[in-house]
């Protein structure tokens, strides 16, 4: 059976990272559903295997023998771009880490754009936490991963989601201020999280989705009486969603449609923004849920939660969210790789 490449970024080499994906990848029957591929250090690995007491079974390439075309040396493979020694041992947002984090993805990003048939292409990328302060100290003014996977893939819509086991959202504005989300809001960019949403459930086996969308305000605007949005952009929205054939309906209050939700009567919420989507994921979900960039390409997921900078170093951190992001982009990329054989 072909087992998909999947290429994993170690994220802030002073967080969580390299001790979450060493963690999630000593699950041996994880490693058994596809071939691995991590970019980051050689040295961050094995110091976090030591204190998680977990036997290193990667192989290590240098960054440049991986250039050159030889990154993959077995099922699991390590390429060590050898920052270890550039780092301070603060735990902290730094420039070293923002520089380092920014390269692992945009090498990531550019070996997953690679045509099929190329030995260096790989079928999906899993992003460990990267600081989005440590990019802004390096010179980068990406929000985050999202923004950078989009513009790197040329990515006509996009839309950040998240999976977990009770909870699927999507959300229509992303990491905005909050003030600034009304003028934000068109009928477009509350359509789109609906039909990629809808995509994504088809590729979770659930070939008829029930989808739920929130209003902005409170009571979901009580017909126009604390607010028009709900009128005037996100029931257009959601006709026309339903004109194009998806069970969608709505806008529902924020405060109670996630109890629905969670109880199974929605096979997915679109949320109008951040903290309205991500509050109930995490709550209900937290260690399990996985961070999915829809519209693009590619494959990418990430583990819901950051850098944890407080902890990193300690073998404290929990693997969970990172071995469902890697479950996750495994099933994902199965699920390509079906698309593509069919042509559909």
């Amino acid at each position: 059976m072909h087992r998909p490449l999947i290429g994993i970024t170690m994220g802030d080499p002073l967080g969580i990272g390299p001790e979450v994906v060493v963690k999630a990848l000593a699950d041996a029957a994880l490693r058994a559903s596809a071939r691995f591929v991590v970019y980051g250090d050689n040295e961050l690995m094995l110091a976090a295997a030591d204190k998680a007491r977990v036997h290193p079974t990667w192989f290590r390439t240098s960054l440049e023998h991986a250039r050159d075309g030889g990154m993959v040396l077995g099922d699991y493979t390590v390429i060590d771009y050898g920052i270890a020694p550039t780092l301070g041992s603060d735990r902290e947002p730094s420039k070293a880490g923002g520089l380092a984090s920014k390269n692992f993805v945009e090498d990531a990003i550019q070996d997953a754009l690679r045509p099929v048939g190329d030995g260096r292409r790989i079928d999906a990328v899993v992003t460990a936490p990267i600081s989005k302060e440590s990019w802004s100290m390096a010179g980068f003014r990406w929000p985050g991963h999202t923004e950078l996977f989009g513009a790197r893939t040329k990515a006509r819509r996009q839309a950040m989601a998240f999976v977990s086991p009770r909870l699927k959202v999507v959300l229509a504005t992303t990491h905005v201020p909050l003030m600034e989300i009304r003028n934000l809001l068109t009928i477009g960019r509350v359509h789109e999280p609906i039909a990629l949403g809808h995509e994504l459930c088809q590729q979770l086996g659930i070939a008829q989705p029930r989808i739920a969308v929130c209003g902005l305000n409170p009571h979901a605007g009580e017909n126009g009486m604390f607010g028009d949005e709900e009128i005037r952009v996100i029931r257009p929205a959601i006709d026309m969603a339903k004109t194009g054939g998806i069970d969608v309906h709505g806008p529902f209050p924020g405060d109670t449609i996630f109890i629905d939700a969670a109880a199974g009567n929605w096979d997915l919420v679109v949320a109008m923004y951040h903290d309205q989507g991500l509050i109930p994921v995490k709550l209900l979900g937290w260690d399990k849920a996985v961070n999915v960039t829809l519209g693009l390409p590619i494959v990418r997921t990430s583990p819901d939660h950051g850098t944890a900078f407080g902890i990193a170093g300690r073998n404290q951190a929990s693997e969970g969210s990172m071995k469902s992001a890697v479950e996750l982009a495994v099933r994902l990329a199965f699920s390509g790789s079906a698309r593509e054989s069919t042509g559909s």
